[in-house]
């Protein structure tokens, strides 16, 4: 695999556990890379379901992907504040300059006012049933949904909006020095 560095150019497909891609985002601009994550950033990219219909994003967006953890964390740059939102999906890989992960429906929804919520129990319970999630399966992903809820109460740097602000800032240097 080549080396990813600072600046490059990257497309998400998000599927689910059946194979069928669910969702693909034209662009995501690598901002960091750790040896465990990568962080990545973009704005009014434009998304396309996989009912054909599409849409773009409405502000700018940084987002972390992880080699290990089950699931990813996307933090919003919304007008009244930060929000987060987290989807329980399996690790990342990259393919031909795209990454790639499987989407697991659980959700958590972050608000600027520190509360959360859990979004899309009943999507879960029915692929879980519709696709088979064998039971280990079942076991990591809530496993992975307590996990993400911890990491978040206890103030892990994902959701320092302090640097999500900074790292949302090197995705305009980068994005604004582009011919």
């Amino acid at each position: 695999m080549k080396k990813i560095n600072i600046g490059d150019r990257f497309q998400i497909q998000c599927y689910k556990h059946d194979g069928k891609i669910h969702r693909s985002w034209d662009e995501a601009i690598v901002l960091d890379i750790k040896e465990d994550y990568i962080v990545f950033g973009n704005n009014r990219t434009q998304v396309i379901e996989s009912s054909g219909n599409y849409w773009r994003t409405k502000e700018p967006a940084v987002m972390y992907f992880f080699k290990h953890k089950w699931f990813n964390i996307i933090a919003q740059m919304k007008k009244d504040g930060i929000y987060y939102y987290c989807n329980i999906a399996s690790p990342y890989i990259i393919e031909e300059n795209t990454i790639k992960y499987i989407d697991y429906d659980l959700d958590l929804r972050i608000f600027p006012s520190g509360e959360y919520k859990i979004l899309d129990r009943l999507e879960y319970k029915y692929h879980k049933k519709l696709m088979h999630y064998p039971d280990d399966l079942d076991h990591v992903i809530n496993s992975a949904l307590d996990k993400l809820i911890n990491s978040y109460v206890n103030g892990d740097k994902y959701f320092s909006n302090y640097r999500n602000l900074e790292y949302s800032k090197l995705y305009t240097e980068l994005t604004e020095n582009v011919g």
